[in-house]
């Protein structure tokens, strides 16, 4: 008796399991379908805008030059060369190449709208063209960001699928039983549900990773939207009785830099009305974004008025400052940037797949495509329609939204 009731027993906990494991199922797939459309979406920007500056480096021939073995031009002709295109215009950023076979970019100031983009050649200090503000870059970026809308309605809608990815990540886990034995299990093949499914957990399983990495950070962003963003160092203001440097004048005030930050590597340099010339770059910091280094110099008089230096962050700081380089894989240069583009497809196609098993599941054998796409925008209910309506406003947006801003 004691041996039927133990077994009894036992048997209600294997069911309660089962159970439990199945509420966990229905939660996972309930919620990859209801919102795979916009998930998608933003997964696949993402994953493009990875590689979005040498998307525009293709479509762009003037931002390709031939790598050289010879010294770089200086700061000041850079400046220099930009400034000449037009003489009306206000040089506001100088950005250093991303790579040697790209141009070097400023960022010139008309007075009113965006920016317009002069490409120089960092050898040569010879102007290779000029674009408008509009690129791939800015486009993959704002909409993978705020879907054109304003930042404080955008960002919050987005960032909220960091909450999912986060559900899904759990989910999976718990309904996947022994799932750290699947890393190396081969799909099956036969069924079209059965090897949507093997593929799905295989691809899970090996981005789990990639998951609570993308998640943390934007739940991170959101957290910053909300009101937690860290504080920004507020720069001394200068009072500018001469026209910001160029030329000699720039170079100049970059040896005076380098005596203050003998390590600092210049990357980008901001010539502001009020705060004067910033040089930012990389240091002695690992994995913060080119802000968190830099020096304020006053045109002026050539004194500097700031140095930050990204090893004296607060945590708070340095979480903030470390997110973009984790969520868009520059950490480590091209190497990274092709892991996270390998993941981050791996990711957009777990979405997919992870609707397509809802309606292999549903749909009879037999019943044509057109018939499968019909079970799973009902089975996506009225998330289908507010789904493809923010895709398609973040479209029609993009135009105005892109041209309009800096």
């Amino acid at each position: 008796m004691a041996r039927a009731g133990e077994a009894t027993g036992q048997a209600d906990l294997s069911v309660k399991r089962k159970k439990g494991r199945s509420f966990w199922w229905i939660v996972h797939s309930w919620l990859g379908l209801k919102l795979s459309i916009f998930l998608s979406f933003i997964l696949l920007t993402g994953t493009l805008a990875v590689f979005a500056h040498e998307i525009d480096w293709l479509v762009t021939p003037a931002m390709r030059v031939t790598p050289q073995d010879a010294p770089q031009a200086s700061w000041g002709k850079l400046a220099e060369a930009a400034a000449r295109t037009d003489p009306s215009a206000r040089l506001q950023t100088l950005y250093a190449p991303l790579d040697p076979w790209f141009a070097a970019e400023a960022w010139m100031d008309h007075g009113k709208g965006a920016p317009s983009r002069v490409y120089i050649d960092p050898w040569t200090a010879q102007v290779t063209g000029t674009h408008g503000w509009a690129n791939a870059h800015r486009f993959l970026r704002q909409v993978h960001r705020h879907l054109m809308l304003p930042t404080k309605i955008g960002i919050p809608i987005v960032c909220s699928l960091a909450l999912l990815l986060v559900i899904s990540l759990v989910t999976g886990i718990v309904t996947y039983r022994k799932w750290w034995r699947g890393f190396l299990r081969r799909p099956r093949g036969g069924d079209a549900r059965r090897l949507t499914g093997d593929l799905h957990r295989l691809g899970g399983l090996w981005s789990l990773w990639f998951v609570a990495l993308i998640a943390a950070t934007g739940i991170w962003y959101l957290v910053e939207t909300l009101g937690g963003n860290a504080s920004v160092p507020e720069l001394p203001e200068v009072t500018i009785s001469a026209p910001l440097p160029t030329g000699a004048a720039l170079d100049r005030l970059g040896e005076v830099v380098h005596r203050k930050r003998p390590t600092l590597q210049i990357r980008e340099i901001r010539f502001t009305e009020d705060n004067g010339v910033i040089f930012l770059g990389q240091d002695q910091a690992w994995l913060v974004r080119d802000r968190a280094n830099g020096v304020a110099v006053d045109p002026s008089t050539g004194r500097v008025t700031m140095s930050l230096d990204g090893r004296d962050l607060s945590v708070h700081q340095r979480i903030s400052e470390m997110a973009d380089p984790l969520h868009f894989g520059t950490l480590g240069g091209i190497a990274t940037k092709i892991i996270w583009f390998v993941f981050g497809a791996l990711l957009t196609a777990l979405a997919v797949t992870g609707a397509t098993i809802y309606t292999l599941r549903l749909a009879k054998e037999g019943q044509a495509a057109q018939r499968k796409l019909k079970v799973a925008w009902a089975g996506m209910g009225a998330w289908a329609y507010v789904c493809t309506a923010l895709v398609l406003l973040a479209l029609a947006l993009t135009p105005g939204a892109i041209v309009g801003a800096s």
